[in-house]
Parts: C-alpha cells; structure tokens; sequence
C-alpha cells in the first residue's frame, strides 16, 4: 500500500498533495481521539484498568500492520529490514513516545500493573538479544553479527500466545477486585470493541497515508533522501503508537498511554520479529551494526524506563520525559554515524 501511495503522491498536483496530507492528519486526529474514548470506555463496561486494554487490544492493533509489514520483508528476502524495524520500534516507542507522552502532561501509573508489564518489556527485549548471539563464537558478535533462528521465532510466538493468556487471567482477576463504576458506560462491551478496533484501523490506515504524501513534499522541496530516511520513513512505523500515546496523556489517560507504549514493545518482540523469523527458514540475519548500536540502545532505554518507573513511584513526570528524549537522540545520532545506509534508526 505505501508503495502505491508513494507512486500516486509523486504524480498529483501540490495542491491534491497538501489536500491528501490535511485530510489524513484530520482523520488522524479524530481516529485517536475516538480511540481513547472507546479504550476508557472498554476498561469501565468490562472493569479492568486501561493500562490493561492498551497494552493487549490497543496494542495488537497498531502492532498488526507492523507485523504484516516485517514478516512480508522476510518472505521477499529482506530479514535485516524485519529485525531493524522490531527493535528500531521498541527504542522510538519508550525513548521518543513515552518522552513526549510525557511532556504533554504527567503520566499516572498504577506502580502493580506497570511493573508487572515492564518486567515482561524488559524480558522480552533481553530474550531477543539473547536469541541472536552466536553462542558459538560469542567474539564474532560485533564484526559479524548473530541469527534470531527460525526455531527462536517459533519460541517466541509461542510466548506471544502464553503473553496473551496470562494477560487475559489477569485482566479476569482485575475485574473480580475492581468495583463498577457508576459512570461505566452503557454500551455493550462488544459493541464498544468495535468501535475501538475501527478506531484502531483507521488511525492505523491514515497514519500510512500521512508519510509518503509527507515524504513526497519533503522531496519535492529538495529535502536530502537521508534526512528523509532517518526521520520521515523509519518515524513512519511508530507513528500509531505516537498518536494514540499523545492524546491518550492530553486527555488525561496516561495509564492507557504507558499501557500502549508497554504492550507494542512485548509485541515488537513476541508478535513482529517472531512472526518474521518463524516464516524464515534462515532465520533474521543480525549483522554486527545490531550488537554495536540496536541492541545496546534498546537494551538501555528499556533500563531507563525501569529505573525511571521505579523512582517515580505513581506519576511520570516531564522531567522523566526530558532523560527519555534525550536518550532517543543519543541513539539517533549514534545510528546516523554508525548504522549502515537503509537501516531503519526507529
């Protein structure tokens, strides 16, 4: 689809262009907002916390297409790209989304819920890295690089689907503990996980559209391809997640934004890079780049967001989102000197 809006986008008019732009950011803007709506409401009519329903419903929608995406580059010969995309989205999601989730407004946390999900983040982003070295020749991991197998990938899907069963037996338990508000909403549940998943699809469907008509009039107006590639393009992948997290703190609801933020890191891992590897017989090639920079640089921002939640007990402050933010442009710098041309930065 996007090299289909990318070839439409370089034959239309500037003014169809700007026109196509616009409309995707409105359909964007309102998508999210009815996201939040619908994910709040989804948590009262079923009685779980919205940390809950962001990091399992809302996740595995934005995360879906992200899989498809990954695991078609694997099948066509391209299972660095798959691999860059997974981790490159873990390091945008917790260094550049949450930090300015965080700037809009203080985030509040439920400290159980948050550090039961967080560790299972964390886990999940050491797993991969554990799963790629070369065991064999541990030295060779910087030069030449390691193999996430295609039987990893089957281990880790299988961790996809125990991921989902004990976040539903918790979500279940939730329930049982959480008394019924008298503000819950009135619709059925199931109507209301419509409503979300079309939310969902469309904030999703819009987002696509917005970056390669973005992407066309950055060119059209000489912006360098590298500049374009390190922002627009790799920027591109997380932006779901960005928009959902940002307006879920703007209106208040920063559990579901840290719930969402949480839940497409698990998926990244679990649902993105082990769905493209089991697809692989060769499994995903990382090259030496990912023990030199991906790596290093997720592994540290997913231990600054753990040492972050720890000190800030139930709210994430701006101050907090300031170290996130500056963590991600250490990473984006490091990338653009170290990473090799076409790797997705994040």
């Amino acid at each position: 689809m996007d090299e289909a809006l990318s070839q439409f986008f370089s034959q239309v008019h500037w003014s169809v262009l700007l026109a196509g732009i616009a409309v995707s950011l409105l359909v964007l803007g309102k998508a999210a907002d009815v996201l939040v709506d619908k994910a709040v409401e989804l948590s009262e009519s079923l009685r779980i916390p919205p940390m809950v329903v962001g990091a399992t419903i809302v996740s595995l929608g934005t995360t879906a297409p992200e899989a498809a995406v990954s695991v078609l580059a694997a099948v066509e010969g391209s299972p660095g790209l798959a691999l860059g995309n997974a981790v490159g989205s873990v390091i945008a999601d917790t260094g550049l989304i949450l930090g300015l989730a965080c700037l809009v407004a203080p985030l509040r946390l439920d400290p159980k819920i948050v550090n039961r999900q967080g560790w299972i983040q964390l886990g999940a982003g050491v797993l991969l890295v554990v799963l790629c070295l070369p065991w064999s020749r541990p030295d060779q991991a910087f030069s030449e690089g390691g193999t996430l197998a295609q039987w990893s990938g089957f281990v880790l899907v299988a961790l996809l689907a125990a991921y989902l069963y004990i976040s539903v037996r918790w979500a279940s338990q939730e329930r049982a503990s959480t008394v019924a508000s008298e503000e819950a909403a009135r619709s059925p549940a199931w109507l209301t996980l419509a409503q979300l998943a079309a939310a969902v699809a469309f904030v999703v469907i819009s987002a696509h559209v917005v970056i390669p008509g973005v992407t066309e009039a950055a060119m059209r107006v000489s912006v360098p391809e590298s500049v374009i590639a390190a922002t627009l393009v790799a920027f591109g992948t997380s932006l779901p997640e960005l928009v959902t997290a940002v307006t879920a703190a703007r209106r208040g609801q920063g559990e579901l934004a840290v719930g969402n933020v949480i839940g497409a890191d698990i998926l990244n891992v679990l649902f993105v890079a082990g769905t493209a590897a089991a697809v692989t017989p060769t499994g995903l090639h990382a090259g030496g780049n990912f023990f030199t920079v991906l790596f290093p640089a997720m592994l540290f921002i997913l231990v600054v967001f753990r040492v972050g939640v720890f000190a800030s007990r139930d709210v994430l402050k701006r101050g907090f989102g300031y170290i996130l933010l500056a963590a991600y442009c250490i990473y984006i710098v490091a990338g653009y000197y170290l990473l090799p041309e076409g790797m997705p930065v994040g």
